[in-house]
């Protein structure tokens, strides 16, 4: 009877979860406000990380539309219950002032409380994103910026639950928003009985 449970949770796969995939970065940052950005105080929070250069322009133009769109759907259409939400855009370039930072936010719709950016010198946001994120990144010496757009989810574990490439024949926002939701529900149901079954959706690898 109970081997009989086991494959019916594997075959029905009841209950959803995203993978975890590994352990995201440290970091230590500063925002457009000038104060520290670190992968600690980011601790407790979902985080939704994506990569733009200052002066992106019409290149990240759908990414920052996905990422506003995010930020007000994950509003009303989200209940991650008593935990936060923040979109953190990582600057890609060279150790950017605070003002900088403030302006790339503004030209993006970053409004600094959700979704702020963060910078530092470009040694650590090599690192940080190419060997930390896994994210390819290229600084050329004229200054040009070669990278590949998208978003990294992180629980507030500091575990890397997804991982997406920016891609237009699929609507970016409405992936990232069904996957908050499901992390949002293992957030809150994952207690009690119910950390077995959950537990259980990670072993028979139920991902959604």
């Amino acid at each position: 009877m109970l081997l009989g449970a086991v494959l019916a949770f594997a075959v029905l796969q009841p209950i959803k979860v995203l993978p975890r995939i590994r352990l995201a970065p440290g970091y230590a940052l500063h925002d457009q406000h000038g104060d520290p950005l670190t992968s600690e105080t980011a601790r407790g929070s979902i985080t939704l990380y994506s990569f733009a250069p200052l002066d992106c322009g019409e290149r990240c133009d759908d990414v920052f539309a996905t990422l506003r769109e995010v930020r007000e759907r994950a509003r009303t259409e989200v209940d991650l219950g008593d935990v936060d939400l923040q979109l953190v855009t990582v600057a890609l370039a060279d150790d950017p002032t605070a003002e900088q930072l403030a302006a790339a936010a503004a030209a993006s719709g970053a409004d600094g409380e959700v979704w702020r950016w963060a910078g530092g010198d470009v040694d650590r946001i090599r690192t940080l994103v190419g060997a930390g994120f896994r994210r390819y990144v290229e600084f050329a010496p004229d200054g040009t910026v070669e990278f590949d757009p998208g978003f990294v989810l992180v629980d507030g574990a500091g575990v890397v639950r997804a991982e997406l490439r920016y891609q237009t024949e699929s609507p970016d926002a409405d992936r990232l928003v069904r996957r908050l939701g499901v992390l949002g529900d293992e957030l809150r149901l994952a207690h009690g009985p119910a950390a077995a079954a959950y537990e259980a959706a990670h072993l028979f690898l139920c991902y959604a």
